[in-house]
């Protein structure tokens, strides 16, 4: 469910679009003390979309992304530059998003004692630059270099520095973490009428300029392949990653949820520097059944 909206402004888009469908499905995970909220508006997002497909006469693309939930929010600012044939294209992107850390620190509890309803939440900001390689085949690829600047907060904006056991949040011990972080992602696709494969490998490591910022390098990789067999559909998939260096609590890798073990909410079965999972899964479709007589 949800309604859009999209104007014309000069050379400039507007959408403007209001999503209940996304929220309400990721709301049955939850437990019924957290689903049944009294809020009516609890799980609806709003979006505003603004893009400019030629900011400086030279092809250059301004996107401009607000999502704002009652509990959650993500600004994006993005100059897109195309870069010319084989060549990579270039964004600049600034990002600010505050949503609750439920994969490690879980759901909110009566009596946190930092925040009223006990949610843990992340604000990050961070600032940096993106290279997309042209597809070649099957294959993608990119690199960013960014800042990042991540802070515990409680609903309230006030800095949280430990979790209901008393525990540090952030690596540093301080009440925000700073890192600067290189990353490079690879994803390999194929798909026909009868199977599917896919592979993404993700490799962050942050640098060190500064002795108080965040050290370490993170691994990670999604590999899923599909098999239709008649009008069912076998999905088979693994996941896994590791992190060697420091971590702070939040980047720790969380088993549970509906992208790893279905019927858990995320980070229900556990979390760790590192993890493996794997999953097999039978799709088939339900044949509507005839109510006329």
């Amino acid at each position: 469910m949800g309604a859009q909206k999209s104007i014309h402004a000069g050379k400039a888009k507007i959408d403007l679009n209001v999503d209940l469908t996304h929220k309400l499905c990721g709301a049955l995970l939850l437990p019924p003390p957290v689903r049944n909220s009294s809020d009516p508006f609890s799980q609806i997002i709003g979006r505003l979309c603004i893009k400019h497909p030629g900011l400086f006469g030279r092809s250059e693309k301004l996107d401009f992304l607000w999502d704002k939930g009652l509990h959650d929010s993500n600004l994006l600012i993005a100059l897109r530059r195309p870069g010319a044939e084989r060549f990579a294209q270039q964004s600049f992107v600034v990002q600010h998003s505050i949503a609750p850390e439920i994969g490690v620190h879980g759901l909110p509890t009566e009596h946190y004692p930092h925040s009223g309803i006990g949610w843990i939440n992340l604000s990050r900001f961070s600032a940096g630059v993106e290279l997309t390689e042209p597809a070649t085949s099957n294959w993608s690829s990119s690199t960013s270099i960014r800042f990042e600047h991540v802070r515990p907060i409680s609903n309230e904006g006030r800095s949280i520095m430990t979790d209901i056991d008393g525990l540090p949040i952030t690596c540093s011990g301080r009440s925000h973490d700073n890192m600067f972080v290189l990353k490079q992602e690879s994803q390999f696709a194929t798909i026909n009428e009868n199977n599917f494969a896919r592979l993404t490998v993700q490799m962050e490591q942050g640098l060190p300029l500064l002795s108080k910022w965040l050290i370490f390098n993170r691994f990670k990789f999604i590999a899923s392949k599909g098999l239709r067999l008649g009008k069912a559909l076998l999905v088979a998939s693994l996941t896994g990653g590791s992190i060697v260096g420091d971590m702070a609590p939040y980047q720790a890798f969380a088993i549970g949820g509906p992208g790893s073990v279905r019927g858990y909410t995320e980070g229900a079965i556990g979390s760790g520097r590192s993890y493996l999972v794997t999953n097999n899964e039978l799709t088939v479709p339900l044949v509507k059944a005839n109510l006329h007589s």
